[in-house]
């Protein structure tokens, strides 16, 4: 039976949403410098997720980058609005009942601030990738820093630009010391409880 709103009523609500789910919408915002693991365990966790019949989604800094975010540089204003646009795009995301798993480096703890405030903070876990320079710089998966190093990069985090750790992070997990399926378990641990 279908059911005439009026134009006013949104037709379906969040909560509506989260329940045919079975999940609440929320946000694992992972902060890192390059080269840290984000992206890996983005991808994992979204495997683990959807083998849970947990619908989930990948916001991660390149393909975000390559299409809308296209044309911004590292600057500053544009890393404020590289991740303010990911934050409102989570958002919506989040009101369709999705788990959104944010992938970018977010450099500066007032930009996290920015997207837990865009957010909302009941729907906000901030997830640092933890790793030392010199690993990220090893592993290099993208070759960002080596394009950096020839300065074909300007402003890259961690080398021109400072990499601020999270103030208080809800989950740390660092990747120099702890392999890929440790840091899986911790995350899922901290997703279910």
């Amino acid at each position: 039976m279908t059911v005439f709103l009026s134009s006013e009523s949104p037709l379906v609500s969040r909560e509506e949403r989260e329940s045919l789910n079975n999940h609440k919408g929320r946000v694992l915002w992972f902060t890192g410098l390059s080269g840290a693991g984000k992206s890996s365990l983005a991808r994992n966790f979204d495997r683990a997720l959807f083998e849970r019949g947990i619908r989930s989604f990948i916001l991660d800094g390149d393909n975000i980058r390559a299409g809308l975010n296209q044309g911004l540089g590292f600057s500053d204003e544009d890393r404020r609005e590289n991740i303010r646009r990911v934050a409102e795009v989570a958002k919506l995301m989040v009101d369709a009942g999705l788990v959104v798993i944010v992938a970018l480096i977010s450099p500066k703890q007032e930009y996290r601030d920015q997207a837990k405030r865009i957010i909302g903070e009941k729907d906000f876990s901030e997830i640092f990738v933890d790793c030392d320079l010199k690993t990220c710089q090893d592993r290099d998966p993208k070759g960002f820093y080596k394009k950096a190093a020839r300065d074909e990069i300007k402003n890259y985090t961690g080398l021109a630009s400072e990499y601020e750790s999270p103030l208080s992070p809800d989950l740390a997990i660092n990747t120099s010391t702890t392999n890929e399926e440790d840091s899986l378990k911790m995350l899922l641990n901290f997703y279910i409880t």
